[in-house]
């Protein structure tokens, strides 16, 4: 059976009722009255403005940059309407910091940026607000069950102190939608389809859906789920030709694919098939690493699920993860020696919210020095979402975005799970 051709509506009909409804699904509707009372005197064009961010001076820490590794000693990070305007030492920009401005004193600590989790499933405003608290202020949605990810991109936009900034992922391409046959009527099509979501047209068909309603990026699989025991993570749900598919459909909207993936032949035809980044990955080869290497394809392993499910009372899930973590730890190392480019996502799901420095702590056991490991959820992964210009750095022109910990990151990274204090766009925020 196959889906009608008429493609869905276009995004500017029916988004905003799509994104009204998600926002209530994920609790951002309530949040944003609360954080604008004075909206009923607002017009609906200032509503749909894009929040200010806080001014803020951070001073008197010291100041790491991830991309040079440079360390500056008694530094100031100047963050005007959330965007930094100057960083550096102290003998240099004394005098031009701005009066009247709130201080955040980081004598005795360390500064670093913002943290960014390149995969997390986030479907509440409460889970958004504690990614944040966590240390994670970008992000990348690893897709969620009804466009909630979108409406936390856009709260993110409007009070960025209550959510990272966000890359939507909008609903997964995968073979059975489930529940999420709801999330848009324009995927009820797809509902008589025996099969499930597997021909061209019904893969194309989800993938025009999302970026309709303003998906930034595209989720799918090629293997099953490691997280359900009565899945076997190696059977390969979509072959090379369906993944292809995805990927030429998404292209032409401008966007690329993350993919779920185990196997080796699962992740060689992910990889061959043109997606952007790979994920979980445990048993990927080094015929696919060097192809990956070759196309600069990123590597998202996500170490800190596969370890949760050593942790799991179910036997099943234990098992695998006992076994996959050490295999996956090898892979990761083996990117890093061929020169993969890697990306730290936690996979946060279910209402728990993973502190991205958990994984950078995973990165350096595997293998990796402190200061790459860092940069997996720095630098490199701000280059995955396209946020090479805004996130994992304090440097001017760059978000203010700034992690306060009490101790050097480069000799213990358990600190990244423990931040003092986590500024978001210039707004200052308890730590969790």
């Amino acid at each position: 059976m196959c889906v009608d051709n008429t493609p869905p509506p276009p995004g500017r009909l029916t988004r905003r009722g799509v994104l009204a409804g998600a926002a209530a699904l994920a609790g951002t509707s309530a949040v944003l009255a609360g954080a604008a009372p004075e909206a009923s005197a607002t017009s609906a064009a200032s509503l749909g403005s894009p929040g200010r961010g806080g001014d803020l001076v951070v001073e008197g820490g010291r100041l790491l940059d991830p991309l040079t590794g440079e360390v500056t000693e008694d530094a100031v990070v100047v963050i005007v309407g959330g965007v930094v305007r100057a960083a550096g030492p102290r003998s240099r920009l004394g005098t031009r910091t701005p009066s009247g401005v709130p201080v955040l004193r980081a004598h005795g600590q360390w500064i670093l940026p913002g943290l960014v989790d390149a995969h997390i499933h986030l479907n509440t405003a409460a889970e958004a607000r504690d990614a944040v608290l966590k240390g994670a202020t970008s992000a990348r949605s690893g897709s969620t069950n009804f466009y909630q990810d979108v409406a936390v991109r856009e709260l993110a936009r409007r009070a960025p102190e209550r959510a990272p900034r966000l890359r939507a992922a909008g609903i997964f391409v995968t073979p059975d939608l489930g529940d999420t046959i709801l999330a848009d009527p324009d995927l009820a099509p797809l509902a008589r389809l025996r099969e499930g979501v597997r021909s061209a047209e019904a893969l194309r068909r989800v993938v025009a859906v999302n970026l309709a309603r303003g998906a930034d990026t595209i989720k799918t699989r090629v293997n099953e789920r490691a997280g359900l025991p009565e899945q076997d993570p190696l059977v390969q749900v979509y072959d090379h030709e369906q993944l292809s598919t995805i990927v030429a459909a998404a292209r032409r909207g401008g966007k690329g694919v993350l993919c779920h993936s185990y196997s080796e032949k699962g992740c060689h035809d992910a990889v061959t098939a043109g997606i952007r980044s790979l994920e979980h990955g445990a048993f990927v080869g080094e015929r696919t690493l060097r192809e990956m290497r070759r196309r600069g394809t990123y590597f998202t392993p996500t170490l800190t699920a596969i370890a949760g499910l050593a942790e799991s009372s179910d036997p099943v899930l234990a098992e695998r993860g006992r076994t996959y973590l050490p295999v996956l730890k090898r892979a990761v190392l083996a990117a890093h020696e061929l020169g993969v480019p890697l990306a730290a996502g936690t996979d946060s799901s279910g209402g728990t919210v993973d502190p991205i420095g958990r994984e950078v702590e995973l990165m350096h056991a595997a293998g990796l020095p402190a200061l790459d490991a860092i940069r997996t959820a720095t630098t490199g992964a701000a280059k995955l979402l396209g946020f090479d210009s805004t996130a994992g750095r304090l440097a001017r022109g760059f978000a203010g975005d700034v992690l306060v910990v009490d101790g050097d990151p480069l000799a213990d990274l358990g600190v990244l799970s423990r931040p003092a204090r986590v500024v978001r766009a210039g707004f200052s925020v308890p730590a969790a």
